[in-house]
């Protein structure tokens, strides 16, 4: 299957992957190369470059469009981050997206079952809350709460407006904390980030989430990994909560009781999304649609 990448992410020239050793997934043409637009049973369009080259910058032809070929939408930011969705309908066959509905589901992150599950061990935790921003947005909800909550309760800020990370990145720093602030930058369906996977779970730290509701993160992780700001009626409350856990070590350490039967697997941006998106144009077949009105599902 040749997949054909129309403009590499954030223009970012890119080494492809080998998607057979990587992933197992066989048969697998990437390339960035437009000559070979013809022969390309699916284009991949990143919204973002979309954006920034405009409709005008899609392939005109000729050739034509292929009769057979596979425009593929990608997208990874939340519908409050991609401006320009209305202009876009009936133009693209498939989606790909974090959204479970989408025609090429692949989410920031993943539990799985390995085969034999390793024993967990907790690291050392010598702290008490983190969080790591780098887009800071006074009119962002998790601003907001984070201002709430810290009036009760002391917590490390990295990034944008505070603490500069350790050399070892954002897991090596958080990893010596027992929560994290996993509040994503706005609230839609499906919108669980590498805040929650990386930060958080990769870290060993449990997640504080805000984002979609309890249920939408339960969809994805056991209902005793994370804590949800909803839980609590004040930023007060969790607070307190909060608090507890931290003076008693069983309660605390039942949030990790998911890791005897689970592993974490984080997304590879963008080898991983590339080799998923010609793994389901094999299965799919000679199954051709029209994504009708891509706004309206983004939105949703």
């Amino acid at each position: 299957v040749n997949v054909l990448l129309w403009w590499e992410p954030f223009g970012r020239p890119r080494r492809m992957a080998d998607c057979r050793r990587r992933y197992n997934i066989t048969g697998c043409r990437l390339s960035a190369d437009r000559s070979r637009y013809g022969e390309a049973r699916a284009v991949l369009f990143h919204h973002r470059d979309l954006l920034l080259h405009g409709a005008e910058g899609l392939p005109r032809g000729p050739p034509p469009r292929p009769p057979r070929q596979l425009w593929v939408w990608m997208n990874f930011e939340s519908p409050s981050h991609s401006p320009g969705l209305r202009g876009l309908a009936g133009l693209f066959n498939w989606t790909m997206s974090y959204r479970r509905d989408s025609d090429v589901f692949v989410p920031y992150g993943y539990l799985y079952a390995p085969p034999a599950p390793r024993p967990f061990v907790l690291p050392r935790k010598t702290r008490l809350v983190a969080w790591v921003i780098s887009n800071w947005n006074e009119e962002h909800a998790r601003v907001r709460y984070y201002r709430q909550l810290k009036e009760h309760l002391s917590i490390d800020v990295y990034g944008a407006r505070g603490l500069a990370l350790a050399e070892g990145g954002v897991v090596e720093t958080v990893s010596a904390y027992k929560f994290y602030l996993a509040f994503e930058n706005s609230q839609h369906t499906d919108y669980i980030t590498e805040k929650l996977w990386r930060n958080a779970f990769a870290a060993s730290a449990v997640p504080v989430v805000l984002g979609p509701r309890r249920a939408n993160y339960e969809r994805f992780i056991p209902p005793d990994s994370f804590i949800h700001v909803d839980d609590f009626p004040s930023p007060r409350l969790l607070a307190t909560y909060l608090k507890f856990l931290d003076r008693n070590k069983p309660n605390y350490r039942r949030y990790f009781a998911w890791r005897k039967k689970y592993e974490v697997h984080i997304t590879s941006f963008w080898d991983e999304h590339f080799c998923k998106v010609c793994e389901a144009v094999r299965a799919a077949g000679n199954q051709i649609k029209t994504v009708r009105n891509l706004a309206s599902w983004f939105e949703s």
